[in-house]
């Protein structure tokens, strides 16, 4: 299990956070999990187990300051309050540097939906990042200078996404070629949260997991983590 930390923005402010490592810590590479909109909950936690089975030290900052969503009007009104330029340049740059700072020469970001979209700006606004995974999320376009993206980018995508929908994806791609940047984005028959093993218990229609998909799309991650990573 993953232990509670703090850790130091670059302006100076303490956030907490969790972590979760790899039995192998020594040198091990790095990469910073954005929640979903919902919160720092054991789902999402359980993706930062995931990754540190894989060999990662995961760094989860909590940009609720301890705040957890159990329904969507609750989470909605979280993400509407969320400073998204700040969380994604001082919290999650934060966790980054306190992942170099602690042993992983290396770090990425990855997210899912708000933090998928947070992941982008990261992607923007935090050089120190080597890689960037994003999972069916992407803040307003506008807010995107793909200019500043150096490091390597992945993207997956749901076709039949109501929250984020595809055709912004062929957008954003646009602004990326554009701009020259490395990326690699997949798109999958189906809808938002595709990966989220507790999507159905949301009761939500715009919310399905779907096994297979996130299957895929685990792989792929696993794969562009590897080659960029370590």
């Amino acid at each position: 299990m993953g232990t509670k930390i703090s850790f130091k923005r670059p302006d100076g402010k303490s956030v907490n956070g969790y972590l979760a490592e790899p039995a192998a810590r020594a040198a091990a590479p790095g990469i910073v999990v954005i929640q979903e909109w919902w919160g720092l909950n054991d789902q999402i936690k359980g993706v930062a187990e995931r990754l540190a089975k894989a060999g990662y030290r995961a760094v989860m900052p909590d940009l609720y300051r301890g705040k957890v969503a159990l329904a969507a009007n609750e989470a909605e009104h979280l993400m509407t309050n969320l400073n998204f330029g700040d969380a994604a340049g001082q919290d999650v740059r934060g966790a980054v540097q306190h992942l170099k700072s602690t042993g992983s020469a290396r770090v990425g970001v990855t997210g899912f939906c708000m933090g998928g979209a947070l992941t982008l700006l990261a992607a923007v606004n935090v050089p120190e990042a080597y890689a960037a995974v994003v999972w069916y999320g992407y803040p307003p376009l506008e807010y995107v200078d793909a200019t500043k993206i150096k490091a390597p980018l992945q993207g997956h995508f749901a076709t039949e996404d109501q929250a984020f929908p595809i055709a912004k994806v062929d957008e954003l791609e646009k602004k990326l070629k554009a701009a020259n940047v490395k990326y690699e984005f997949y798109r999958y028959k189906a809808k938002h949260a595709f990966a989220n093993e507790t999507a159905n218990e949301r009761k939500l229609a715009m919310l399905e997991y779907n096994p297979q998909a996130a299957e895929l799309a685990w792989k792929r991650t696993m794969d562009f983590l590897a080659k960029n990573l370590k």
